[in-house]
């Protein structure tokens, strides 16, 4: 997933370490590390330690790390590299996963953000602009930030689903209900777009076009109450989607099966896709709960 930084560097350190041709005892240190590929300390730490474990490196008597004898077997990687870390994702996903996790409280500042996450402000105001444009966090009146509530359980995710069952399925029987045919087709673009780049797109990715679909096929219920319900509470669950690893047999599936539903709306058959998207979200629900749950 995006906010595993971490996978990305341990290709990128090991590659370094080949490519230089390294010698046993060679130091390697977090700082210069980070400033290498641009990226905080944090997942170089964690990068550091997983590659300890490897053999690859092992600690030095004054603390840090060393490349280890093993490690000056390593040659230069002929295979392509992953991309290297983007900090503005690196930190936005950390950000996700900690606030999940329980490791920040309600209310944070500027400069609390800055020294837990070793970022620029400029990279800070970045991610805090998303953060908010997603509805996740606000900025308080005099100083600082604070998050807004967000599906953090099973339970709760499961009836989030249950309660998209009702409403989506109702709005497309709304007799208000009209179709925005040049809304439906950009949605059917992308989702095919999704469908033939299904196995690099991100958790991110596939989030925000399933949601904006979704919420398009709302807006054409002409209820004001199902668009603004449906919308609160795609904002709550983003984080949940986030976390989640893509299953892309699944994320393949779903694609088609929107796919088939715009085609049922842009030929006018209204009761065919309040069933259609019944089932849609049931079998979704089922799925995605299973793998929200621990012992899944």
């Amino acid at each position: 997933m995006p906010r595993r930084i971490s996978d990305s560097l341990l290709v990128h350190i090991k590659h370094y370490i080949g490519a230089e041709h390294l010698q046993a005892g060679a130091r390697l240190t977090e700082r210069a590390l980070a400033e290498r590929f641009r990226v905080s300390r944090s997942p170089v730490r964690e990068a550091l330690k997983r590659l300890a474990d490897e053999g690859i490196i092992e600690g030095h008597a004054d603390g840090g790390y060393v490349v280890s004898s093993a490690g000056t077997a390593l040659g230069h990687e002929s295979t392509e590299l992953p991309a290297p870390p983007d900090p503005i994702e690196q930190t936005y996903f950390a950000i996700a996963e900690d606030r999940l996790a329980g490791n920040l409280p309600e209310r944070v500042t500027e400069n609390e953000f800055a020294r837990r996450y070793d970022v620029t402000r400029g990279q800070l105001a970045a991610v805090l602009r998303r953060m908010s444009q997603e509805g996740w966090i606000e900025r308080l009146p005099g100083h600082g930030w604070q998050f807004r509530p967000v599906l953090t359980s099973a339970d709760t995710y499961d009836q989030s689903y249950r309660f998209r069952i009702l409403i989506e399925a109702a709005g497309i029987l709304e007799p208000t209900f009209r179709v925005n045919e040049p809304a439906l087709r950009r949605c059917e673009a992308q989702q095919r777009e999704l469908l033939d780049n299904i196995n690099v797109v991100s958790a991110a990715d596939l989030f925000n076009a399933n949601i904006l679909l979704h919420e398009t096929i709302a807006e054409c219920s002409g209820n004001a109450f199902i668009v603004e319900s449906l919308k609160r509470l795609n904002s709550l669950r983003r984080l949940m989607e986030y976390r989640k690893s893509v299953d892309r047999i699944a994320a393949a599936r779903r694609c088609r099966e929107h796919l088939d539903l715009i085609e049922l709306l842009l030929t006018s058959r209204q009761e065919a896709a309040a069933d259609f998207i019944r089932l849609h979200l049931r079998d979704a629900a089922r799925e995605k709960s299973a793998r929200a749950r621990p012992d899944a």
